[in-house]
């Protein structure tokens, strides 16, 4: 009996950062994953509370997107890990995948 359809099984080697911060109101460590897969977009992960998501430099821009993804309280937060992430990720453009 087939219970799922696979959509896809890959192997890959990617390279992986791992960087901790602090700013004025917290201290951040994330795992930053740039892979070809997911459209090129790397994936980032919290490694505090193992909350992730797929970042593109338009996803960065969306401050409320951060605060919901990353569970942060303030604007000022969001505003400082968009300013990291702006840097440590890079502008590669849209790639098709399917």
């Amino acid at each position: 009996m087939n219970l799922f359809d696979k959509l896809y099984d890959d192997n890959e080697n990617v390279n992986a950062r791992f960087v901790g911060f602090t700013t004025e109101e917290a201290r951040y460590d994330f795992a930053i994953v740039y892979t070809n897969l997911f459209f090129g977009k790397p994936l980032v992960v919290c490694m505090q509370t193992g909350r992730s998501t797929l970042l593109d430099p338009k996803d960065i821009t969306d401050l409320n997107h951060l605060q919901t993804v990353f569970r942060i309280d303030s604007k000022e937060q969001a505003e400082d890990l968009a300013e990291f992430f702006k840097s440590a990720i890079p502008n590669v453009p849209f790639t098709e995948q399917y």
